[in-house]
């Protein structure tokens, strides 16, 4: 009896056209400039060549303004890390105008370590800068980072709120409580609305949870997302928005 053939499923490779096409792919990566590669790519790279290497040609770039419609210009890009408190300008780079500004933090926070190492103790980023190489780069130099989350097509994820503190049976948030230095854990206690439920003494409700910043270094920091001292913090980014205004409308 002849053997029937089983279809091949769509958009399956089969093993040597996989193969040939990781070969394909490796090649490609090897012949990007260090710019076109991934982020990651530039935990590991030295700050001289990150610098070397940063695209310098005029080029145009596009960026929302504050009313959310696009403003387009040909030229150059600055990427400046400011003193919140002083607003002096601690570092700064400049690029071709179209390189995305998430490609040019971690060269720009490996230029103030080198310049000024063990300095400052929070990186203050804007939500265009929420990657998790820049995070863990972030955290390598010793320092806390202060970026808001952005959703990238994520299911809602159960049993927790906005900010990522767990939720009782009741969907009540935990409070955020402390963070322990030595095990880099965030600790969350009972709920305010525990002291009148009647559910406070059953065994679904877990009077404390401690959740280790390494489970997701995106969604668990130091300050927790949500709190006071994470909101204070993040208003201080406000800081470089006005060395900007003051180098575009006073300096020209």
């Amino acid at each position: 009896m002849k053997k029937e053939k089983t279809p091949k499923k769509h958009g399956r490779k089969s093993k040597e056209e996989r193969e040939a096409w990781l070969l394909e792919q490796a090649e490609i990566e090897a012949n990007q400039s260090t710019y076109e590669k991934k982020m990651e790519t530039q935990l590991t790279v030295p700050t001289a060549t990150l610098l070397q290497d940063m695209p310098i040609e005029p080029r145009w770039g596009v960026k929302k303004n504050s009313d959310g419609k696009n403003t387009f210009w040909f030229g150059y890009k600055a990427h400046l890390a400011v003193s919140t408190k002083r607003q002096y300008i601690i570092a700064g780079i400049m690029s071709s105008g179209n390189l995305s500004d998430s490609k040019a933090a971690i060269p720009l926070l490996k230029k103030v370590a080198d310049i000024l190492p063990n300095q400052f103790t929070t990186a203050i980023l804007d939500k265009g800068y929420d990657y998790e190489p820049i995070y863990r780069h972030i955290l390598n130099q010793g320092m806390n980072p202060v970026i808001p989350y952005v959703k990238r097509n994520e299911p809602e994820l159960l049993g927790f709120d906005e900010h990522f503190r767990p939720t009782c049976v009741r969907e009540h948030s935990y409070c955020y409580d402390s963070f322990d230095k030595k095990y880099q854990s965030l600790k969350f206690t009972r709920p305010k609305e525990c002291a009148t439920c009647p559910l406070r003494d059953d065994s679904l409700c877990q009077k404390v949870f401690k959740i280790k910043c390494e489970t997701d270094i995106r969604k668990y920091t130091y300050p927790a997302r949500g709190s006071d001292l994470w909101k204070q913090l993040y208003k201080e980014r406000s800081a470089v928005e006005r060395v900007n205004a003051y180098l575009k409308e006073y300096f020209q």
